[in-house]
């Protein structure tokens, strides 16, 4: 008689269990093939698995879930769509990932108030598209603003081609609804009200990368369109004029909506990429600049840039002649990072800020460190607030080659915080810039900073080994950045 074995079914991990109870068993992911699409964000060039992905679909499970994992000690972060480009959703420790993308809905809106309620899985071009016929719009427009979610938004504190303007996120933030990490819920201006006395915490939690707790409803500041729109395309032939006329922009009283710039290798980019325009492939530079307000001064305004850039040996300079011109200049511009990749295998998008004064030698350093590294870097970035964004090109199938562009990215951003500048504008430090904020904060403003980390996050099972430098390295990043022999191109 012949005995037929059965296979034993897998033991499924008691902590699976439990959060499967939580969430239930169709919002969580355990299973490695099923991990795989979370061992990073944006960031690439890092990976790492998670323990298991939870997709709760209100306050009440993320509540649970975070009580869950603090008291069983199992590190734990939020995610939103995963457009981060500092590995601030990665899973260093097997942690289990709370996705808030189930959280996706539109709370409220009040258009008397000027404000609109959401969860932390509402993507953000989706609430101007759903307020725009009443005649209102949501600021902050990251160029993912397609797909990145506003709740990433108040993580990451971002900003867009408008926050010249009308600033970040932090500016368009009336209240949140948080889960501390130890599962307690608590609601901060929960009203809008932000003239309140006491600390700012709102303002701690805005851009504090998901260290600190996690947001389950946002209520956000809605504006109303301006009466009127005009942008202006400008070419030069030196990177230098263009950016002595951004200054000169500014100088003359003028607060664009929007003041953007590219360089040649940009410039090549997007015009490989899905939406080119036909810009010239042999200049420098190219100034996208946009004015809105009041329809009664906008011509002035106009006339004002133009003469700027005419000024600074501009080769040619024009105005869109309608909202369709304007819209395909804009995508051209938006879907710049991407576009990258008609033209390189890889690259790793840099975010830093420099004084607006400095871009003519900042530009220069960066030149220098492309031919020093032997890598290509491309510019594209938020001129009018000098919030650069160097795109280092490389390609990862060759040997050495994904080091040097860590490498020259790192030395890129000790030029901005050499010009007096800082690390980051928009794209928050993450894991990929953590190591570089001795460049701009000393050990006693460090410890200061993961002081008030502690307060929140005491047993720092939130995200961990995100935002600060590790100890251990306190000395390595300057010393890597000046033995740049060691990676100079042979």
């Amino acid at each position: 008689m012949v005995l037929l074995s059965r296979k034993k079914k897998p033991t499924i991990d008691h902590d699976i269990l439990a959060l499967s109870k939580i969430v239930g068993t169709k919002s969580i992911l355990h299973h490695k093939e099923d991990l795989l699409s979370y061992d990073c964000d944006g960031f690439t060039i890092h990976k790492a698995m998670p323990k298991a992905v939870i997709f709760p679909k209100n306050t009440e499970e993320v509540s649970a879930a975070v009580k869950y994992c603090a008291s069983h000690n199992i590190p734990f972060l939020a995610r939103g769509a995963g457009t981060g480009l500092s590995g601030g959703a990665i899973p260093l420790n097997n942690e289990v990932i709370i996705s808030l993308v189930k959280m996706k809905n539109l709370l409220s809106v009040d258009y008397e108030n000027r404000k609109a309620v959401v969860q932390p899985g509402f993507v953000n071009l989706k609430l101007t598209n759903s307020i725009s016929h009443k005649g209102y719009y949501y600021a902050p427009d990251p160029s993912s603003q397609y797909v990145c979610t506003i709740g990433g938004n108040v993580a990451e504190n971002a900003g867009g081609a408008h926050c010249l303007k009308y600033g970040v996120t932090t500016n368009h933030i009336l209240g949140l609804e948080v889960v501390l990490p130890d599962g307690e819920v608590i609601e901060i201006s929960a009203n809008g009200v932000l003239d309140t006395p006491g600390y700012d915490i709102l303002g701690i939690l805005t851009g504090s990368e998901g260290t600190l707790g996690i947001v389950t409803k946002i209520t956000v500041r809605i504006l109303k369109n301006p009466e009127s729109k005009k942008t202006v395309l400008a070419y030069f032939e030196r990177v230098e004029d263009g950016s002595h006329a951004v200054s000169d922009i500014i100088s003359a009283g003028i607060i664009p909506a929007a003041l953007e710039m590219m360089d040649q290798t940009a410039i090549e980019g997007v015009e490989a990429g899905a939406f080119p325009v036909g810009h010239p492939s042999d200049i420098e530079a190219l100034l996208l600049i946009e004015v809105d307000g009041i329809a009664e001064g906008i011509a002035e305004q106009i006339e004002q840039i133009l003469s700027v850039c005419e000024n600074h040996h501009v080769r040619d300079v024009k105005v869109a002649r309608d909202e369709e011109e304007r819209g395909r200049w804009w995508a051209n511009r938006k879907t710049g990072f991407g576009a990258m990749g008609a033209i390189s295998p890889d690259y790793l998008v840099q975010d830093g800020v420099i004084p607006r004064s400095k871009l003519p030698e900042v530009l220069k350093e960066i030149r220098n460190i492309s031919k020093e590294y032997n890598l290509r870097i491309a510019n594209i970035f938020h001129a009018g607030d000098g919030n650069l964004h160097p795109l280092i090109l490389f390609d990862s199938r060759i040997e050495g080659e994904t080091e040097k562009a860590l490498l020259a990215g790192t030395a890129c951003l000790k030029a901005c915080a050499d010009a007096g500048g800082s690390i980051t504008g928009e794209h928050g430090v993450g894991i990929e810039k953590k190591e570089e904020m001795r460049f701009i904060f000393s050990d006693e403003e460090l410890e200061a900073q993961t002081s008030i980390r502690d307060v929140f996050n005491p047993n720092n099972l939130l995200n961990q080994g995100k935002l600060f430098p590790t100890p251990s390295r306190c000395m390595d990043i300057k010393k890597v950045v000046n033995e740049t022999s060691l990676t100079k191109s042979t």
